[in-house]
């Protein structure tokens, strides 16, 4: 599957999330979606070149048409239990803070649009916790999706890591 923006120069970009497309994804049993606005495309999983010494959430980098793009796994990321790559694991190329790089996933879902009724504000937790990369809850049907701020996913310290190899 290859999707490909042609939407609005990415750094013109404003983000609400009434209204707005998101490409959904799997991880484990729970589905996330990402602004269509900073998606480029979807590539099928390949092999990475690895990348010593970088956090472990870091896979490696690919050759996406001449272009370094640092990959991670958000699995990893995210603390979740990592698995083994299959024929639906994809890398979803988006651009985080005006620099691109693929994210690996389980499976990509679909493209939803969410109207302000079916965004709920991220529900408060331990103030331990990290959720401040969730910009909301998407609803449909009886599901949740969890909306990501790609933006914040990553600490200044680690997109500076990450902006060493590309």
């Amino acid at each position: 599957m290859n999707l490909q923006y042609t939407g609005r120069d990415n750094d013109d970009a404003e983000l609400s999330l009434e209204g707005d497309q998101f490409v959904t994804f799997s991880l484990a049993t729970e589905e996330y979606g990402v602004s269509i606005l900073l998606v480029q495309e979807i590539i099928g999983y390949r092999t990475l070149t690895q990348i010593p010494g970088v956090p472990s959430f870091v896979k490696g980098m690919l050759n996406l048409r001449g272009a370094v793009v640092p990959v991670i796994d958000l699995r990893v990321r995210f603390g979740m239990t990592q698995r083994e790559y299959d024929k639906f694991t994809v890398i979803v190329i988006v651009v985080v803070q005006g620099r691109t790089m693929g994210i690996i996933v389980d499976g990509v879902s679909d493209v939803v649009s969410f109207e302000a009724s079916q965004v709920q504000p991220t529900p408060p937790v331990a103030a331990a916790v990290r959720t401040d990369y969730i910009s909301g809850m998407g609803q449909k049907d009886d599901k949740f999706v969890i909306l990501l701020d790609v933006d914040k996913m990553l600490s200044l310290e680690e997109l500076e890591i990450l902006s060493t190899v590309n």
